[in-house]
């Protein structure tokens, strides 16, 4: 978290988040997020408001109350959607998983984080009020349609030559994908909190429902490569999780389905 001190026009937020931002240090949250901004309040033991387009927090901020509700994530405070959408939540004690002091022990980092996504994907999803893996596929497919393509972010082994290719292998095997799991949806480092390695919560949960856990294993092996600058923690990161559970030949699917989904 890159946190920048700011003095903000308090004015320009909704009255109901207004008091949170009296008499309060405020910082600027660098999120690497090109739609939406953050702001952290040091006050009480700390608050954090995301604001963005209006619509563009409601799957978030539902998520963020459903995985609240298993003891899994901040409580949201507050959800306002009016000219802009509004999210105002607590904050979890610790850093995120990328933070230096845990990347410098990275065996013990690669096992925690699959045995942490491990009992995230046990768990009763039966009451999720989002269907990830169809919006998953809709968008995939709207991209395709706009020509919005990017597989800049991907090793190489999980390339496509061509938007074509990619789409190809979603129109004809994306049904393949299931929908039997609670996924967070973008399983990387930054996104999972601990505190001196006891887990608090996860963030950024906007991506978030009952899916097809292979995406929260494709995403996880792609942050410890990025994070870890090596991907030799792939197939530890793999075995931890359960190597049983694992069919490799579906993060074709997900590559392809992720190329159109940036």
């Amino acid at each position: 978290m890159k946190l920048t001190l700011i003095t903000p026009d308090i004015e320009k937020y909704p009255a109901g988040l207004q008091p949170f931002l009296h008499n309060a240090a405020i910082y600027e949250n660098s999120i690497g997020c090109s739609n939406a901004s953050v702001i952290f309040i040091d006050k009480d033991n700390g608050y954090f408001i995301k604001s963005a387009p209006k619509g563009a927090l409601e799957r978030e901020a539902a998520m963020t109350k459903y995985f609240h509700g298993k003891n899994l994530s901040a409580g949201v405070l507050a959800y306002i959607s009016d000219e802009y959408d509004w999210m105002l939540t607590e904050k979890i004690n610790g850093d995120d998983f990328s933070a230096s002091k845990y990347l410098e022990q990275p065996e013990k980092l690669c096992d925690i984080f699959a045995e942490k996504l491990a009992m995230l994907h046990s768990l009763d999803f039966s009451d999720c009020p989002i269907d990830h893996t169809k919006t998953y596929l809709e968008t995939a497919e709207q991209n395709f349609q706009t020509g919005n393509y990017d597989k800049s972010h991907f090793p190489d082994s999980w390339g496509y030559a061509s938007a074509e290719e990619a789409y190809h292998i979603i129109k004809t095997r994306g049904h393949l994908l299931e929908t039997n799991t609670l996924l967070h949806g973008d399983y990387c480092l930054p996104n999972i909190i601990f505190d001196d390695w006891e887990f608090s919560g996860f963030i950024d949960l906007g991506s978030a429902g009952t899916g097809d856990p292979h995406i929260d294993l494709f995403w996880g092996a792609w942050t410890l490569n990025r994070n870890l600058k090596t991907d030799k923690y792939r197939e530890r990161f793999f075995d931890v999780y359960g190597r049983k559970k694992i069919d490799e030949e579906r993060f074709k699917i997900i590559a392809a389905a992720e190329v159109f989904n940036n």
